[in-house]
């Protein structure tokens, strides 16, 4: 794998592992009734999928344009962080919307 392309793989790795993590740490605080700050985290998490999925675009337009890209065993990781990122803030907007209501 090229060195650009490896750089754009671990950058999409690490914006989605970044991404989902403050989807966590919103559920985690609004357990705790800090609902402003999980709504911050979602924002967070919202801001920084979207640069993950900057990443997989510029991928994606490399592709379309005919550069090729090796599907190694770290492109294909880097998509399912990307999926499941975008999966679990969806989970945890529901979340913290629902104790949101409760409260």
């Amino acid at each position: 794998m090229e060195e650009k392309n490896l750089e754009t793989v671990m950058q999409l790795i690490i914006h989605s592992g970044n991404a989902k993590s403050y989807a966590m740490e919103a559920i985690h605080v609004v357990k705790e009734g800090k609902k402003e700050l999980a709504f911050e985290k979602l924002r967070e998490a919202e801001k920084t999928i979207v640069e993950a999925h900057r990443y997989q675009t510029e991928m994606l337009t490399k592709e379309a344009s005919g550069e090729k890209t090796d599907v190694s065993l770290l492109v294909v990781h880097s998509q399912d962080h990307l999926m499941t990122a975008m999966n679990f803030i969806e989970l945890a907007k529901e979340i913290v919307t629902l104790y949101d209501k409760l409260d």
